[in-house]
């Protein structure tokens, strides 16, 4: 009889078990939990903003359609203030207390990375915001069954870049790069694949996130008297050094990261933007591109979504966030409530066209992006100019 009990007790277990195990509707059979984070406030809120607000616009749209398949979608997102304690905690959060079915977002990669522990070992898909090739390939040899992200990696922005470099006859340059997750990664690729285009530092300086005079550390790259500067970071800090370097009257042409792809940048920098250039995703330029681009179509009609929820043109950061949150819908729809089947629907996604580019994803690269999906944008008159294909 004893026997008899445990054994009922003992399936009974295991039934409460699997129902409360990983699935897409873990928040009731009529939703499912989307988590997000975003730093939608502190100095990575030109990024973070439009992030938050293209997930919140995306999350209405398709909850008016009917959600996936019938199902609501709910989403709980957290703005991490660009601060990587707050990412973490809000990370553990979506984990264990909102059991959440996937978690996208992650504005600048520090934040992306130490999100990451939590994330693989709880066994949940991720997709990230950030650049940091580090995010999906790491050097210390982590794992990332679960990470993905939809921004280009730095390596390929720093080839594309060189490639311009090389073109423009721009081969001693100053490379200077904002002291965090961000720059470290950047300058490595820079150190990487400088000498395969020719190109090399006749200076290199570290400027931090938090900026607000950077002249000490221009007078000597003025003196180092560079073809071209090279500036690494993000949009407020880039402003910055950006009107430094006019300030200080070096004429040299100025080419940055595409961390500095919104219209904040222009407005914090001022005249000093106009004549940049930087590599970026083709949204900035949608109505430029020939009709026969993949894209338009889809750039397009993102862009008059979001300028008409939000009044503003939309940013290559909220492309991300659009990306992301689009290639996770598609794998729910496809993988149903296993979460591993999500992972793997993920990682077989092919010829997705988004915002950032057209993805193809596979086992060995979780970010599916390749240097066509990067175009040469230049600032003229405040306004984003498409410089070539």
């Amino acid at each position: 009889m004893k026997k008899g009990m445990s054994r009922l007790l003992a399936a009974l277990l295991l039934m409460f078990l699997a129902a409360c195990g990983k699935t897409a509707t873990s928040g009731g059979e009529d939703e499912i939990k989307i988590g997000a984070i975003f730093s939608a406030s502190g100095g990575a809120a030109p990024l973070g903003k439009p992030e938050m607000e293209t997930v919140k616009m995306l999350v209405e749209q398709w909850n008016k359609q009917g959600g996936i398949d019938g199902k609501k979608i709910k989403l709980i997102a957290y703005d991490d203030k660009s601060d990587q304690n707050e990412a973490v905690l809000s990370t553990k959060k979506l984990i264990e207390q909102d059991k959440v079915t996937a978690i996208i977002g992650g504005t600048i990669s520090g934040n992306s990375l130490a999100m990451i522990p939590q994330i693989e070992k709880a066994g949940i898909p991720y997709i990230s915001l950030a650049a940091s090739k580090q995010i999906v390939n790491p050097s210390d040899g982590s794992s990332r069954h679960w990470t993905f992200k939809t921004a280009q990696g730095d390596n390929i922005v720093i080839q594309k870049l060189l490639g311009f470099l090389k073109e423009k006859g721009w081969t001693n340059v100053a490379w200077l790069n904002v002291a965090n997750a961000y720059g470290t990664s950047g300058h490595e690729e820079f150190v990487h694949y400088a000498p395969e285009y020719g190109v090399k530092a006749v200076i290199e300086e570290e400027f931090e996130a938090t900026v607000d005079d950077a002249k000490a550390m221009l007078t000597k790259v003025k003196k180092a008297n560079p073809q071209a500067i090279i500036v690494w970071g993000t949009a407020q800090e880039s402003a910055v050094v950006t009107k430094n370097i006019r300030q200080l009257g070096i004429e040299a042409p100025i080419v940055e990261s595409h961390g500095i792809g919104t219209k904040s940048f222009i407005d914090l920098a001022g005249e000093a933007a106009n004549g940049v250039w930087f590599p970026a995703g083709r949204i900035l330029v949608a109505d430029q591109l020939p009709d026969s681009d993949p894209q338009k179509e889809t750039l397009l009609k993102y862009k008059e979504q979001f300028e008409k929820a939000y009044g503003y043109a939309p940013t290559t950061f909220g492309g991300h966030a659009w990306d992301a949150f689009h290639l996770l819908v598609n794998a729910i729809k496809e993988g149903g409530a296993d979460q591993e089947k999500i992972r793997s629907v993920l990682e077989n996604t092919r010829k997705f066209i988004g915002i950032s580019g057209v993805f193809h994803m596979s086992k060995d690269d979780h970010t599916g992006l390749d240097a066509d999906s990067l175009v040469m944008v230049q600032i003229q008159d405040g306004k984003f100019v498409l410089a070539e294909q």
